[in-house]
């Protein structure tokens, strides 16, 4: 399925503007999807990444991803540190190779605490889709399961299409972000595959 046009098809048919709660990896990732979404959500960003280490790294993206959401004036809803829950959540799983099963464990851990804060928005989404290093597909699977699970829409997405990756990219250098080298979690930071 062509998540890209699937969201251009629910954009089309909005009925006015909409509530978002929009899962955040970290800011130059939001940089771009916030630019796409803005005009037709009122977009809350969800700011929940248990996965990221050391806490020095989840406290730099953070602050990243409040100083981006206070220049278009976006709410941000920050969750505790979770760090333990993430790793009890990929026990097993620590020698995993990068964008396979380990993170779609992560994918579901972050998905699942965004689609249960979404009760009183239309809609749920994340980030995490505007990455080359993600897996698209697998991301929509979750989240389409979880919006019946959790009775809230999911919005289905593809950022990484018509440019979304490199247009966070350009984006990031004009806000002037921090972009990580690495996805977060302590097993990602071996590869490095951002590099």
């Amino acid at each position: 399925m062509n998540y890209q046009i699937e969201l251009e098809k629910i954009l089309n048919n909005l009925n006015g503007k909409k509530t978002l709660l929009l899962h955040s990896c970290c800011a130059p990732c939001s940089s771009y999807v916030i630019t796409y979404l803005k005009d037709y959500f009122n977009i809350t960003v969800l700011y929940y990444n248990p996965n990221i280490e050391p806490i020095e790294e989840y406290e730099k993206r953070k602050q990243e991803q409040i100083k981006l959401c206070k220049l278009f004036n976006i709410k941000v809803l920050d969750c505790d540190y979770d760090n333990e829950l993430f790793h009890q959540t990929v026990i097993g799983l620590e020698d995993a190779k990068e964008g396979g099963v380990r993170c779609f464990k992560c994918y579901e851990l972050r998905l699942r605490k965004t689609a249960s804060l979404a009760k009183n928005y239309d809609y749920f989404g994340t980030t995490l889709t505007v990455s080359p290093f993600k897996n698209s597909n697998k991301l929509n699977e979750i989240g389409l399961s979880l919006e019946k699970e959790y009775n809230v829409k999911y919005l289905v997405s593809d950022f990484k299409k018509k440019d979304g990756y490199k247009k966070s990219i350009l984006l990031s250098k004009q806000y002037n972000l921090y972009r990580q080298d690495f996805c977060g979690c302590i097993y990602s930071m071996k590869d490095k595959i951002y590099e």
